[in-house]
């Protein structure tokens, strides 16, 4: 009489041998993390297989859509009295045209009523402080005849 008892098995996906003891069902992996990624490939598989209404894979190539920002940081030094009007360098804004200062009044009427309105921009909101800041000792200057002219006594000015 001839017996025959399997001992060993190899595993499905690694191909090292799998032991057996002779008990239950002979595995299939030889351990549970193989077993885990097998089914995972075939669960993926499935997916994959199924029609794209039903949560399949779509057989078209990825398209992407990408959003570029840039952002442009001029110095400017200014010696003495000279007025800079442009920003130096060869910067431009996205849309091809230089940046560029208001040099009228009205430009700058409507460059602060701009910044008025954009207030709740997320570009805007996180240096709300700094430009109000900035805003007020134009503010001053403009009242004060200039920007060279000294800060205004706060006691001399009665309510």
């Amino acid at each position: 009489m001839v017996r025959e008892r399997l001992v060993e098995r190899t595993c499905e996906w690694c191909g090292a041998p799998a032991k057996y003891s002779g008990r239950g069902r002979p595995p299939r992996y030889c351990r549970p993390a193989h077993h885990r990624r097998a089914g995972e490939v075939r669960t993926a598989q499935e997916r994959a297989d199924r029609p794209v209404t039903e949560g399949g894979q779509d057989q078209r190539p990825v398209r992407e859509v990408v959003e570029r920002t840039e952002t442009v940081v001029r110095t400017v030094v200014r010696q003495g009295p000279v007025q800079i009007w442009r920003v130096p360098g060869p910067s431009k804004r996205m849309s091809g045209q230089p940046y560029t200062l208001p040099e009228a009044a009205l430009e700058r009427m409507q460059a602060l009523a701009h910044l008025r309105r954009a207030m709740n921009d997320s570009k805007i909101v996180a240096f709300r402080e700094q430009i109000a800041r900035a805003c007020e000792r134009t503010a001053r200057a403009l009242r004060d005849g200039g920007p060279d002219a000294p800060p205004p006594d706060p006691l001399s000015r009665a309510p």
